[in-house]
């Protein structure tokens, strides 16, 4: 896969993965949700931190978080652009590029966002508020919308130390850049040796 081919993939899916985005957040109160099936719905959540809403604690937590994704987000892209040059496999490209664009539409939001958009507690946030945003530069939050509850109810009293807990799998709530990187990564660990095939 040529270096144009990759970034006409990357971008396709930042504007898929940004106007999802905008839309929840220009539409949806926190925490509203639709539900599409019993096993897939639209639910609004913000993410603060990392991945399963993870945060680093103190003042600046937030801010080194985000400065962490964009020195990442060069080296990802560092690898993309090295892949390419040494005409690496179409399933190497692709998943680096996967990973690449999920990285930077995270990046957006988590730059842009607290500045772009008003808080969306108790109503529909509006873009480019008069008043400002809910935050500052690099203290933007995540959006994340998609739910797939596949299963809930009371575990088996006989599980060790969950059983008789109400359980939903699969609980976290992701968006398409979440999703851009895990199919990325998903194609490097299957993929594995087509990927980086021995010399």
């Amino acid at each position: 896969m040529s270096l144009k081919k990759a970034t006409l993939f990357i971008i396709l899916i930042l504007l898929i993965d940004q106007i999802s985005k905008i839309y929840i957040k220009t539409h949806f109160v926190l925490g509203e949700e639709v539900k599409v099936f019993d096993w897939f719905r639209i639910l609004f959540v913000e993410n603060e931190g990392m991945a399963w809403g993870a945060k680093i604690p103190g003042q600046y937590g937030k801010l080194i978080l985000t400065l962490f994704r964009l020195v990442a987000i060069c080296g990802i892209g560092y690898w993309l652009w090295d892949s390419v040059r040494k005409k690496g496999s179409a399933i190497l490209v692709s998943a680096v590029a996967l990973i690449f664009a999920g990285a930077f539409g995270n990046i957006i939001d988590s730059v842009f966002y607290g500045i772009l958009f008003n808080d969306s507690h108790g109503q529909l946030a509006t873009f480019l508020p008069e008043a400002g945003g809910y935050g500052t530069l690099f203290h933007g939050k995540v959006v994340d919308m998609l739910y797939f509850p596949l299963w809930s109810g009371y575990l088996p009293d006989w599980i060790p130390g969950w059983g008789g807990q109400y359980f939903t799998f699969f609980e976290p709530v992701f968006n398409i850049a979440d999703s851009a990187i895990t199919v990325g990564v998903a194609l490097l660990i299957i993929f594995n040796k087509k990927a980086f095939p021995k010399e």
